[in-house]
């Protein structure tokens, strides 16, 4: 197995950037989920899980700048993430007050409606929404969902059928021929060794939330891309209950650079 694709998000929920290499620490990949937008009325975090609200953020893009980010907008025009002009031209754009955070705030929370209910009722609908703590699995203050790295397998994408940037992957691991789908299951509690030097601990199978059903830039909408793991691949999460998932969460027990083209050895547990 080898690394195919690497991607880093440095502001939540806005398109990423794909990167031929990257550091990796405890806090995750080199700039990623460096920034988000805090809604000015709730506190919360702005995230694509809760379309009706956050889906136009995924018209917007986003690349690390030293250590900082450039966002472009859908129209084309790039402004700096941390320019004092950000906040004012975001909120526009999207049409409700934000604030953009370089730091994430203590028990920092977002909205996830479940995805079932999302596909059920459509995106525009007022769909009642848990309100979930983010980064518990990551040290420091970046807005990752959970644990500092996420993956994903082509053995899983291929089996769904559809475009591995809907699920927002830092990591895509080309698997053999014949490799099953939804093999991430059982590397939970087993180590991913990449290259020489980094070594990955899995923690958890990545529950899915309506975020790959949505439109990603010029990507249309594809509903199939949660429904396949809600007939496929309901999996029991520790502390979330039974989800629909696809890939896995990772914990980075030994820092270093990954590249793209690099040896992944998986120890299962």
């Amino acid at each position: 197995m080898q690394i195919a694709k690497m991607w880093r998000y440095p502001v939540k929920s806005m398109l990423g950037e794909q990167v031929g290499e990257a550091g990796f620490a405890a806090s995750g990949v080199d700039g990623d989920r460096r920034f988000a937008l805090i809604d000015d009325v709730t506190g919360l975090v702005a995230t694509a899980k809760h379309p009706r609200l956050w889906k136009g953020l995924l018209k917007f893009s986003a690349a690390a700048d030293g250590g900082g980010a450039r966002i472009t907008f859908p129209s084309g025009w790039t402004v700096d993430a941390e320019d004092p002009a950000v906040d004012g031209l975001l909120s526009t754009a999207l049409g409700r007050a934000v604030r953009m955070s370089a730091e994430r705030p203590e028990a920092a929370t977002v909205e996830r409606p479940a995805p079932e209910d999302v596909l059920a009722q459509g995106v525009e609908a007022e769909v009642a929404a848990a309100t979930l703590e983010i980064g518990q699995g990551t040290p420091g203050s970046t807005f990752v969902d959970y644990a500092p790295v996420h993956l994903i397998t082509t053995a899983t994408v291929g089996e769904v059928g559809t475009e591995y940037v809907r699920y927002r992957p830092n990591l895509v691991i080309e698997t053999p021929p014949g490799t099953r789908p939804y093999v991430e299951n059982d590397w939970v509690g087993g180590e991913i060794r990449i290259g020489d030097e980094v070594v990955l601990r899995i923690v958890l199978p990545t529950p899915r939330c309506a975020v790959p059903t949505l439109e990603h830039g010029g990507l249309p909408r594809a509903p199939h891309a949660v429904r396949a793991l809600m007939a496929d691949n309901r999996v029991a999460v520790p502390g979330f209950g039974v989800l629909p998932c696809a890939g896995c969460y990772a914990e980075v027990v030994r820092g270093g650079v990954v590249r793209v083209g690099d040896a992944v050895v998986v120890t299962n547990p």
